[in-house]
């Protein structure tokens, strides 16, 4: 039986779908569950229905008296303010004080923090990263998000959003972004999203045949790409080979600027497995001055896809 401070809400927040889950001070998560996070217009309505989803949750598990808090991660989450801000995958813009919102609904203590940063938490916690003081976690699916360890803590910077590595410029006048504008980023080119338009491109300028070309324009996704691939397709394979290259070059600048012991690659994308970490495993060292070569580690998360951000918004509480 459960102590009374032994349990805590995770919530990983997300533009399509919010999952939720209930775990105790060890992470073992007890239930957990989800809801479209598309089909509340407002906030309001959306914490609404997470107390609906979650209420009979508690009481299942007669968790009422033995919960902690609720620990949230976000897109464009503030840990300082407890807000949402200005969050472009998600319905509601502006500014959202989400943290004060769920408090005031649960009765209980909230925490919010921003959903890469909260994944690092999970890591630093549960996995391969346990125990580590210095490493980086950048997390790769529709976007490239990031979360920053230095001496033990994590990275916030004077307004508590230190760390938008994503947002890096790693090709001058480069590909142009397609919610920011920033030309060239690194987000651009290896999320998934990037992935999907990199395949254009060289399908476009193709002299050779390629699988890639069965799938009309809105459907040639970066899991198309990876089915090729693993098919393997030459176009397919190429098109992780300039994701990893570009990658690797990225980590080494990140690297460079904390000195981490590990850099530990999580999310969608990296189901592509050795197609994109041995270029990016390559480039990452080609980049590195002397002093820094084969010090520092490239590791897989080695948390569950789904699990990692509840997991790591359960010990913000």
């Amino acid at each position: 039986m459960a102590t009374d401070t032994d349990l805590r809400i995770g919530i990983d927040l997300g533009g399509t779908n919010t999952k939720y889950a209930l775990i105790t001070a060890d992470g073992t998560i007890l239930e957990k569950g989800r809801i479209a996070t598309a089909d509340y217009p407002d906030a309001a309505s959306f914490v609404d229905g997470l107390h609906e989803q979650l209420l009979p949750l508690i009481e299942k598990h007669n968790a009422k008296d033995k919960l902690k808090g609720i620990g949230i991660g976000a897109p464009n989450a503030n840990f300082f303010t407890g807000n949402i801000e200005h969050a472009v995958n998600l319905k509601w813009k502006d500014i959202v004080p989400l943290a004060k919102m769920v408090s005031d609904k649960f009765g209980l203590k909230c925490v919010l923090n921003n959903d890469a940063k909260v994944a690092a938490l999970g890591e630093h916690t549960f996995g391969v990263a346990k125990n580590m003081s210095d490493f980086i976690m950048i997390t790769l699916g529709t976007g490239v998000g990031s979360g920053i360890f230095v001496n033990g803590s994590l990275l916030y910077g004077c307004k508590g959003n230190a760390g938008e590595l994503g947002h890096t410029v790693i090709r001058h006048n480069g590909r142009i972004h397609w919610s920011t504008g920033l030309k060239g980023t690194v987000e651009s080119y290896c999320s998934a999203t990037g992935i999907a338009i990199t395949a254009k491109e060289m399908l476009h300028n193709a002299e050779i045949e390629s699988q890639l070309s069965q799938y009309k324009d809105d459907e040639l996704t970066s899991k198309a790409v990876y089915d090729c691939a693993v098919n393997g397709d030459e176009l397919a394979v190429s098109v992780f080979k300039f994701t990893g290259n570009i990658l690797g070059e990225a980590l080494a600048n990140f690297a460079l600027f904390s000195a981490p012991e590990a850099i530990v690659l999580f999310g969608g994308v990296m189901r592509a497995g050795d197609m994109i970490s041995q270029p990016a495993q390559q480039s990452f060292e080609e980049h590195l001055i002397t002093s820094y070569k084969g010090q520092v580690k490239l590791l897989h998360s080695s948390l569950d896809l789904d699990d990692a951000a509840i997991l790591g918004a359960s010990r913000l509480v």
